[in-house]
């Protein structure tokens, strides 16, 4: 069974700091594309960052520039470093992944897209 479980959130004020994690287990075949999507009250969910399993990444116009993805394979841990916090990025912060079959696994701004997600950990930035 495919477990994904998030830890690292906080409250941070703004131009703080954290670093997300999502420990994976489970996953015995395949390949997958690994993403951090968010969601608030304000806005539908979101994804912000996603890393491809040949290592491609790809950043949300919002967050480029300040949002850090990674991935340890050794460990299957996924990252997330976000710099620079705002008040809008407070928000429920979501780890996600899409298994493939195969050995090539591109990903998707489309949160549907994902078969497995965490129970999310939550960001709170204050101004």
């Amino acid at each position: 069974q495919v477990q994904l479980v998030e830890s690292g959130g906080g409250s941070v004020p703004s131009g703080g700091s954290l670093k997300l994690s999502c420990a994976t287990s489970g996953i015995t075949h395949g390949t997958m594309c690994m993403a951090w999507f968010r969601q608030s009250e304000a806005r539908e969910h979101a994804v912000v960052a996603r890393i491809s399993s040949d290592g491609l990444k790809a950043y949300a116009d919002s967050v480029k520039g300040r949002f850090t993805i990674s991935r340890d394979s050794a460990e299957n841990t996924l990252y997330l470093q976000m710099n620079d916090l705002q008040p809008e990025d407070t928000a429920m912060y979501y780890c996600a992944a899409r298994l493939c079959p195969g050995t090539i696994c591109v990903c998707s701004w489309n949160t549907g897209y994902y078969n497995y997600r965490g129970q999310g950990t939550q960001v709170t930035v204050s101004s």
